[in-house]
């Protein structure tokens, strides 16, 4: 499942890589076809929103090393219910709202997920049955969607309604998130400035 959701991060870097060399081309091949307008020479820029977005994705956005260590040190268990709540598009990716439950438990926390790979769709194949967690609800974790082993990382939706839990966690527990890399918050947007 990591092999499959980095395959699809870097089919995102190579799409948007040809997309900006594309950019970068156009106004060099409108020159050589003899068309001197202005309009070609936009695609320079737009090329470079392309990188500079991308590079954004990639710094803060891909989440398969927090996965990788967090299914290093959690064994994976079955959740029988993924419910979607809303999603928020941000710079970084779809933010989708979710709650993990068993059958017949109730309290389950709402979650922050995104997905690994910085793919901005939903896996539709999560709300069809259940879903594999590993982690810790109060830290954080990763989901992992049957069907088609499509990945999301996740931690409470408000980080500090569980700073307590967190707080008063057993030597082992705090041991495992640390080992994880989930005690602190790591879904965050970058702050942009808009000029404007």
């Amino acid at each position: 499942m990591l092999k499959q959701n980095r395959t699809l991060l870097y089919r995102h870097i190579a799409a948007r890589l040809a997309l900006a060399a594309a950019l970068f081309a156009v106004p060099f091949v409108a020159h050589l076809v003899g068309y001197d307008a202005a309009l070609p020479a936009f695609g320079i820029p737009a090329a470079m929103f392309v990188l500079i977005f991308l590079s954004l994705r990639l710094r803060h956005g891909s989440r398969l090393k927090a996965c990788e260590k967090v299914l290093r040190t959690y064994p994976l268990e079955y959740r029988t219910r993924v419910s979607k709540k809303g999603s928020e598009w941000k710079y970084l990716g779809d933010v989708h709202s979710v709650r993990l439950s068993v059958r017949g438990q109730h309290g389950a926390p709402s979650l922050r997920a995104v997905n690994a790979s910085t793919v901005r769709r939903w896996p539709k194949e999560a709300e069809e049955g259940g879903a594999w967690f590993a982690g810790d609800l109060a830290f954080g974790g990763v989901v992992i969607v049957p069907g088609s082993n499509n990945m999301l990382f996740v931690q409470p939706a408000d980080w500090q309604k569980y700073e307590q839990e967190r707080a008063a966690a057993d030597p082992r527990r705090r041991a495992l998130a640390e080992q994880a890399g989930i005690t602190s918050l790591l879904e965050k947007e970058p702050n942009i400035m808009v000029i404007g």
